[in-house]
C-alpha cells in the first residue's frame, strides 16, 4: 500500500487481473508475478532460435538448400506471425491459464474445447521432448569430445537417461515456484539475443572467402542422398521447399506459452497477447540473420549438404575456431536447456487448467497446487514423466519436431476458427488487443496454413506423425461419445460461476493468496 491509503499501480493491476479471473469462475490460486518482459520471455525462450534454428537447420538445407533459408524462413515466419496476432485477440478476451482449451470451449462449445485440449497438450509434450532430445544431442556433440565423451558409442539408452537427469532437473525448477523459473527465463530471453548474435558475427568474421548473398536465393533440391537423406525420397522442388518450411514453423511455435501463463501474469489482458506477437516476431528477425549467417559462411555448400543431420557441427568445426567453438557450444547448450524448462512451465499449466474442469483422468491431483511454492507440483511432476516416455516411442529427432508443430498449430487453429464463427455473436467482448474487423480475414489465413503444415507434416520421413494423429482423432471420438460427453462439463458458465465463488474463496484461502481476499470484500462493499 501507498502511503495516501491507495493501492499502488502494481496492487491495482493485480487486483483487476483476480477480478477478471473471477468473473470466468476461477481462483487465483497460482502465484501472480510475471512482468510482461518475463510473459514475453517465456514464449521467446520457448521459440528459441538457438535451439530449434540450429537443430531443425537441416530440414531446410536438406531439402532445398539456401532457398529454404533466405526465402522459406521469411515465409514460414509470416506464418507463425499470422496464427499468433490471431491468438493475441483471443488471449486478450480470455486470460486465463491453459487458453487455448478456454477458448476453445467458449467459442466451440464443450467438445470443441476438450479436443483443443488434447491437441495442445500432445503438442506441449511433444516439444518438451524434442527441445530435451535436442539439449541432449548438442551437449554430446557439441561438448562431449571435450569431456572425453564419444557421440559415435552413445546409444538409445543413454539418450533416455540423459533426457531423464535433464528433464528431473527443469521440473525441479519449476516445482520450486514461478520466481525460480521467471529469474531463468528472463535470463533465458537475454541469452538467446547475446549469444544468437556472438554466433552471427562468428560465422561472418571467420567465413571463407568473400560472401556470396545468391546462395540465401538459390533453389538447390538437396532431397534424397545430396542432402545426406534428411529427405530420404527424393521430392519435386515444390514440395521440397514445402518441406523446408518445418524449420521456421518448428522453430517458431510454443508462444502459446504466454497464455498458458496469464494467470500468472500482471494486466494480463494487455502483456499476454504483447508477449505473443513480440516473442514471434523478435525471434523471426534474429533467427533469419542468424541463419543466413550459416549458409554464408559455408565453405562448400554442396559438401554442407551433405551432411545431413550433422551440418551445423561440420559448419562449426570447418569455420569456428576450438576455444570460440567451446564457448559458444557452452552458450547453446544453456539456451536449449532453458527452452526446455519453459516448455515444461507451459506444459504443466495446460495440465492444470485442463484438470481443473476435470478433463483428466486423475484431474483432482492433477489440479492440486503447492501452498508453499504455488505452483501445480503433481501436474508438473506428470508432464514431466510424460515428455520422457514420449521419447521412448520415437528417438528421432526430426519425427518429434514435426509432430509438435502439427500438434501444436492444430491446437491454435481451433479456437481460432471458432473465433470466426462465434465473432460478433455469441463472442461480443474484447479485450483491449482488438483487430476489429481485420480479425476475421487473418484468422482464416491461419487456418488455411494450418491445413497446408498439416499435409507437409506427414510426408516421409514423418509418417509416424500421420499414425499418431488417426490414432488420436480416433480415440477421441470413442471417448467423447463414450464417456466424456455426458461426464465432461467444460468451463464455469452463467449460475455455475456466481455459485463457485465460496470454493474460490477457500481455494485462495489455502494457498494463502491475499488479492483475491481483497477483490471479495471489495466486491461485497
Amino acid at each position: 500500500m501507498s502511503q495516501d491509503g491507495h493501492r499502488s499501480g502494481g496492487e491495482h493491476d493485480i487486483a483487476e487481473d483476480v477480478k477478471v479471473l473471477h468473473s470466468m469462475g476461477y481462483a487465483q490460486e497460482l502465484l501472480r508475478r510475471m512482468s510482461g518482459f518475463s510473459n514475453f520471455a517465456i514464449s521467446f525462450s520457448i521459440i528459441c532460435i538457438l535451439a530449434g534454428g540450429i537443430t531443425a537447420f537441416q530440414v531446410a538445407y536438406g531439402s532445398i538448400g539456401g532457398a529454404g533459408i533466405g526465402i522459406g524462413w521469411p515465409v514460414g515466419c509470416l506464418f507463425a506471425l499470422i496464427v499468433a496476432v490471431s491468438m493475441a485477440q483471443i488471449a486478450s478476451a480470455y486470460p486465463t491459464a491453459g487458453g487455448l482449451y478456454h477458448w476453445g470451449s467458449i467459442l466451440g462449445g464443450r467438445f470443441w474445447g476438450w479436443a483443443t485440449a488434447w491437441f495442445n497438450l500432445l503438442g506441449l509434450l511433444f516439444v518438451t521432448a524434442s527441445v530435451n532430445v535436442g539439449a541432449y544431442t548438442l551437449f554430446v556433440n557439441g561438448l562431449g569430445p571435450s569431456f572425453g565423451i564419444d557421440p559415435a558409442a552413445l546409444t538409445v539408452t543413454h539418450q533416455v537417461i540423459g533426457i531423464s537427469l535433464i528433464t528431473l532437473t527443469q521440473a525441479l525448477f519449476n516445482h520450486m515456484g514461478i520466481r525460480a523459473t521467471t529469474l531463468l527465463t528472463d535470463f533465458s530471453g537475454y541469452l538467446i539475443f547475446v549469444v544468437a548474435v556472438i554466433l552471427t558475427i562468428a560465422m561472418l568474421a571467420y567465413a571463407p572467402g568473400p560472401l556470396d548473398f545468391g546462395r540465401l536465393f538459390t533453389f538447390t533440391n538437396n532431397t534424397g542422398d545430396l542432402g545426406g537423406g534428411v529427405i530420404p525420397e527424393s521430392r519435386g522442388i515444390f514440395v521440397a521447399f514445402l518441406l523446408g518450411l518445418l524449420l521456421p514453423i518448428y522453430t517458431v511455435t510454443g508462444f502459446d506459452a504466454s497464455a498458458h501463463t496469464s494467470e500468472e501474469t500482471v494486466s494480463a489482458a494487455r502483456n499476454v497477447p504483447r508477449g505473443i506477437v513480440q516473442s514471434v516476431l523478435w525471434s523471426a528477425i534474429f533467427g533469419y540473420v542468424m541463419i543466413c549467417a550459416f549458409v554464408l559462411a559455408m565453405p562448400d555448400p554442396v559438401a554442407a549438404a551433405a551432411q545431413g543431420g550433422n551440418v551445423f557441427y561440420w559448419l562449426m568445426g570447418a569455420v569456428i575456431p576450438g576455444w570460440a567453438q567451446t564457448l559458444l557450444f557452452i552458450g547453446i547448450v544453456i539456451a536449449n536447456y532453458l527452452c526446455g524448462l519453459a516448455c515444461l512451465t507451459s506444459t504443466s499449466r495446460m495440465t492444470f487448467a485442463f484438470a481443473r474442469d476435470g478433463g483428466l483422468p486423475f484431474s483432482t491431483a492433477l489440479r492440486q497446487v503447492s501452498p508453499k511454492y504455488r505452483t501445480p507440483a503433481m501436474a508438473i511432476w506428470t508432464a514431466a514423466v510424460l515428455s520422457v516416455l514420449v521419447t521412448l516411442y520415437t528417438p528421432a529427432f526430426a519425427t518429434l519436431a514435426t509432430a509438435c508443430a502439427v500438434f501444436l498449430y492444430i491446437s491454435y487453429a481451433m479456437p481460432i476458427s471458432a473465433g470466426i464463427l462465434a465473432y460478433g455473436k455469441s463472442w461480443t467482448s474484447f479485450g483491449p488487443f482488438n483487430l476489429g474487423g481485420a480479425f476475421k480475414p487473418i484468422a482464416s489465413l491461419s487456418v488455411i496454413c494450418t491445413v497446408v503444415l498439416f499435409w507437409i507434416g506427414i510426408q516421409p520421413p514423418n509418417d509416424k506423425v500421420w499414425i499418431i494423429t488417426v490414432a488420436m482423432v480416433v480415440l477421441l471420438g470413442i471417448f467423447w461419445f463414450a464417456i466424456e460427453g455426458r461426464r465432461f462439463q467444460g468451463p464455469p458458465i452463467g449460475d455455475v460461476i456466481r455459485r463457485r465463488q465460496a470454493e474460490i474463496a477457500a481455494a485462495e484461502q489455502a494457498v494463502g493468496e491475499t488479492a483475491g481476499a481483497a477483490v471479495g470484500q471489495a466486491s461485497k462493499a
